[in-house]
């Protein structure tokens, strides 16, 4: 027998976006700039730009999910642009191909100092 009353309960609060406390709070967030680095084993790389044979480019995993990942590099890929990375995969290499869906110069200080460019891909 158990003497704890359990119930869901719905609430029909509606949000009042013009509430000068919650207007506070969204402009603290507005100038957050989250891009999935740091929760995630970073592994070494190499970039191969278009389809085409290509000099391989040092980059760096830093994020990876089903069918996108995030790498760190030292130069720009162009959106849209299809790219090869190879990475190491137990005793072999593994090869995927992907589209670049954004990059873009780093936000943090240590990108700055680095000169470090952020990209999206999708695999597939």
């Amino acid at each position: 027998m158990s003497h704890f009353k359990t119930t869901s309960k719905v609430s029909n609060n509606q949000v009042d976006w013009s509430d000068p406390r919650l207007q506070a709070l969204l402009r603290k967030s507005e100038e957050w700039k989250l891009d999935n680095r740091g929760a995630f084993p970073a592994q070494d790389v190499h970039v191969q730009i278009g389809w085409g044979a290509s000099t391989p480019r040092k980059a760096t995993l830093v994020w990876e999910a089903e069918r996108v990942m995030v790498l760190e590099t030292r130069f720009l890929i162009p959106q849209g642009e299809h790219v090869r990375v190879d990475r190491l995969y137990g005793d072999g290499m593994r090869t995927m191909w992907a589209t670049v869906a954004e990059g873009r110069e780093g936000f943090r200080e240590e990108d700055r100092q680095n000169g470090v460019y952020v990209h999206w891909l999708h695999m597939g």
